[in-house]
Order: structure tokens, then C-alpha cells, then sequence
């Protein structure tokens, strides 16, 4: 078999493997888990890491599976579709960082870290103003996601990185709620004492903005299959309401958006598992991540659109999936960062820079 054979073989035994975790139709956990901290469920949490998903990017020798970013936004599309809220992309963000024993923990599913670094509202700078002063972090990290159930954060600070305990005296831990049922954490430190630890988050940091642009469209394409399906068995007039030729063009206008943003997202993901420059990587992410963070919106909001007031209600599943996309389209940049971001980024590129 060939290199692309193989590749495809892969990415069909992630998709399947992740149908266990991922029922087609049936919301009822991701229903129960709203609103209820941390958000997600810690025994689904440690059935991930069993399947070695959080390792599916890390090299075998640091207990991965080698795979890449293509079987990776593969995992996250199919997560997408299911609303699976446990914090996968971060964590993998993390784990990108970590080495030694404590990565080995955190593959096996025995602890959760989550990465801090964003201190301004759609914002890709990570250590702006955090300081690290020998083991004593003191500054302030938002929107960090599932913060609640994080046994330890991974801060990006000035000085470098560094991992902070939960309940490290000095650290203020809050939460508030996403429209999702999820939650968002804010925190707080004075002083708190960590421990400082090598790396930084540049290549962490593409690879969880572009799995974000992966479950999106994981998002748009079960809304997406949804509507159509309501099309097709909604009846008006004596026939489904499908046959109407403007309710076509719009759902074909929508598969148009959806087939252009996996375009993208299969693209970046290539370039980013290929030995391209970091800046050609970034402006590949970022054009993946802005059109899936636009398209999601579409789609979903169209989505409720088409299926009539019953699309307003809570009790229609087709709200979830509008709901998820508002809190992920602004997560690691919102399509309007990311555009300014690619347009500079390809300026550079056209001046030889």
C-alpha cells in the first residue's frame, strides 16, 4: 500500500474508533453535562485517553502515536459532531509541551492539564504581561477552557513556561458560564508558586487554533446533515419542503461553505505536518480557522432558520450546534483575527520576507 493509502487507512480507523464515544443522534450526555461543572465527564475523559487520542500527534517516542495533524483534525471533525465537550484540544495543547513523567501521567488520563495563555479578549499573545520571578508567577490568564476540571495549568509567562497546582495558594481560580454549558476560567495569581518548565507554545498554539477550525466543521456538517434531513421530511403544501427551489439554493449555498472550509483545514493540516516554514504554517491556520469560524456561523444560524420556530426551542437538538459554535469561533482567534493575521502573513510572503 502506498504512503496515501496508508494515510487513508488511518484516518478511517480514527473516525471509527471514535464512534463509541460519538452516537449519531442521541445528545442525551451532552444534554446532561450542561451547566454542570467541569463540564464534562471524567470517565469518557479517561476512555480518550485509552484510545490514545490525546497522543495522536507526539512522536513514539514520547508515547504518542506519530500520526500527525491530519489524523488529528480528522478525531476532532468527528468530535464535532457529537458536541463532545471534554477538552481534548486543550489538553493536546499541553501535552505538545510536556515531557518526562508527568506527560506519561497526563497520556494515561491520570491528570488533566490545561494550558493558560491568552490575557486579552481575541488575542494570540501569550506572554504579554504574566512574570515569572524564580518559582513565583504573578499576572492574570482568561477564557481558559474547562479550567474547572484541571488538576494543573500550564502558564506562559515573559520568562518562559511554567505549571501551577490548582489550588497553589496565591492563584484565584473563577468560572463562568458558556453558552454551550461549558465553562470558561479566569485566573488570578499573586505570587503563586510553580514550578518553570522548557518549551514555548508556538507550534502548540497552530495546532489547537486549527483542530478548533477541525471540530468546527465537524459542528456545521452534523448541522448541516440535520437540516437536510428536516427538509426532506417536513411536508408544506402537499411535499416536502426540500422541493422548494429557494430553500435548495440555500442549502446548496451552504454546502459550498462547508466543502471550502474542509478544503482549508485539510490544506493547513498538511502544511503543518510537512517541513514548511512556521509563517507559511501559521497563514495556512489561520485561513483554515477564520473560514471555519465564519462558515460554522452561517451554517448553524441557517440552520435554525430552516427549520422554523421549532429551531428556537431548547428542545430541538439543532440549537446545540449554534450554541457551540458562538463560544468556539472566537476560541484561539476569531475569524476576523485570524484574517488580519493571514493578510500580513501573506504580505511577508509576496515580499520575499
Amino acid at each position: 500500500m502506498d504512503q496515501a493509502g496508508e494515510l487513508s487507512g488511518s484516518l478511517s480507523m480514527i473516525r471509527d474508533s471514535a464512534a463509541a464515544l460519538v452516537p449519531r443522534g442521541d445528545l442525551r450526555r451532552i444534554r446532561a453535562l450542561r451547566f454542570e461543572s467541569p463540564g464534562f465527564d471524567r470517565a469518557a475523559w479517561r476512555q480518550i485517553c485509552a484510545l490514545g487520542w490525546l497522543g495522536l500527534t507526539l512522536p513514539e517516542s514520547a508515547g504518542g502515536s506519530g500520526f500527525g495533524m491530519r489524523a488529528f483534525v480528522a478525531l476532532a471533525e468527528e468530535l464535532g459532531t457529537g458536541l463532545v465537550p471534554e477538552p481534548l484540544i486543550p489538553a493536546a495543547m499541553a501535552a505538545r509541551v510536556l515531557t518526562g513523567p508527568l506527560l506519561a501521567t497526563v497520556l494515561a488520563g491520570e491528570s488533566i492539564v490545561i494550558p493558560a495563555w491568552q490575557e486579552r479578549p481575541n488575542s494570540l499573545a501569550t506572554d504579554e504581561d504574566t512574570i515569572l520571578e524564580g518559582n513565583r508567577l504573578t499576572g492574570r490568564k482568561l477564557f481558559i477552557p474547562m479550567a474547572g476540571g484541571a488538576d494543573l495549568f500550564l502558564i506562559s509567562a515573559r520568562e518562559g513556561l511554567a505549571l501551577l497546582a490548582r489550588d497553589a495558594p496565591g492563584a484565584t481560580l473563577s468560572l463562568e458560564r458558556t453558552q454551550d454549558g461549558g465553562f470558561l476560567g479566569t485566573l488570578t495569581l499573586e505570587r503563586a508558586p510553580t514550578t518553570p518548565v522548557p518549551g514555548d507554545f508556538s507550534r502548540a498554539l497552530e495546532e489547537a487554533s486549527l483542530t478548533t477550525a477541525a471540530y468546527l466543521l465537524g459542528v456545521m456538517s452534523r448541522a448541516f446533515a440535520i437540516t437536510l434531513d428536516y427538509l426532506c421530511t417536513r411536508v408544506q403544501f402537499g411535499r416536502p419542503i426540500g422541493a422548494f427551489q429557494v430553500l435548495r439554493h440555500r442549502a446548496a449555498d451552504l454546502k459550498i461553505q462547508l466543502e471550502l472550509s474542509r478544503a482549508s483545514i485539510e490544506a493547513a493540516a498538511a502544511m503543518l505536518d510537512s517541513d514548511a516554514p512556521l509563517p507559511l504554517c501559521r497563514a495556512a491556520v489561520s485561513r483554515a480557522k477564520a473560514r471555519a469560524s465564519d462558515a460554522a456561523l452561517l451554517i448553524t444560524r441557517q440552520a435554525i432558520q430552516l427549520h422554523g420556530g421549532i429551531g428556537y426551542t431548547d428542545e430541538h437538538d439543532i440549537g446545540l450546534f449554534l450554541r457551540k459554535a458562538m463560544v468556539l469561533a472566537n476560541l484561539y482567534g476569531s475569524a476576523a483575527l485570524h484574517r488580519a493575521r493571514y493578510a500580513v502573513l501573506a504580505a511577508e510572503e509576496d515580499d520575499g520576507g
